[in-house]
């Protein structure tokens, strides 16, 4: 595998931009090539072999396209297919549902620890299930919050219909008087100041898009895979959805290196 070949990232829709903007400050020297199903998006409420199609689909096209590696960078996509992803390809896969709940758990004061995410991925049981394997004496409150996804993708991350419906959603874990949730969708950093006022100050909110940059970065140089050129590397976007919805939003919740965005059509 050329070294320069870039790493892929796939996700349902705009939020793994999270993931993306931390492995762009974490590996600026990487080449990175994005595609975000926006036009299939929600995955949280599609039945689980939908989603695991998706995926598989989506993963053999950044394949073709060269890519070194591969995160899944949706929570629901990589509960329905992240194992098959690894054993079938060729390249090394990460996903963000063990770093984000990993990183949660590490923090816990009391041990009582909460995550949200979209109807599919906690009806998956993924982390209910990691969970148990890595620490069993964390007591762990699963919330789903659908409708969170869609008000991201319509670019409303903080009108007062958020508000009210985190205030609804987020009640079972408020109930649970956890000291930290895991935010188990790459979205929801996006409504982070959102959550953050219906949790309360003393709730510290975890994101799996850092721990998953760093557990990307520990693979790629386990496995003598960086980048050689150090220099600003060029990043590729895709979209299955609107592509000037996408360039628009991109940029207002990534940055300024959304430029060209390329549409895709399945076929």
């Amino acid at each position: 595998m050329n070294d320069d070949a870039p790493v892929g990232v796939f996700d349902s829709g705009l939020g793994g931009l999270t993931v993306l903007r931390a492995l762009i400050d974490l590996l600026p020297g990487e080449a990175l090539v994005y595609f975000g199903d926006t036009g299939r998006f929600p995955y949280g409420s599609k039945p689980r072999d939908e989603v695991r199609h998706h995926a598989h689909q989506i993963a053999d096209l950044l394949v073709e396209r060269g890519v070194k590696a591969l995160v899944v960078a949706c929570n629901s996509a990589a509960a329905a297919a992240l194992d098959e992803l690894g054993d079938r390809l060729d390249v090394p896969v990460v996903g963000v549902i063990e770093p984000g709940l990993r990183a949660g758990m590490s923090v816990t004061r009391t041990g009582r620890v909460g995550v949200i995410g979209t109807v599919g991925t906690i009806a998956s049981g993924a982390y209910q299930q990691l969970a148990v394997r890595i620490d069993p004496s964390v007591e762990l409150t699963c919330a789903a919050c659908p409708g969170f996804v869609e008000f991201v993708e319509a670019g409303d991350v903080d009108s007062d219909q958020v508000h009210v419906l985190a205030e609804r959603l987020l009640a079972p874990v408020r109930a649970a008087d956890v000291d930290t949730l895991v935010l188990g969708c790459t979205h929801y950093p996006l409504l982070a100041r959102t959550i953050g006022d219906a949790m309360g100050r003393d709730v510290v909110l975890v994101s799996s898009a850092d721990e998953t940059a760093f557990a990307v970065r520990n693979l790629l140089a386990d496995k003598k895979m960086l980048r050689s050129t150090r220099n600003g590397a060029d990043h590729t976007f895709l979209t299955s959805g609107s592509v000037e919805t996408f360039r628009r939003l991109g940029g207002r919740f990534l940055g300024p290196e959304v430029t060209a965005v390329e549409g895709w059509r399945w076929s």
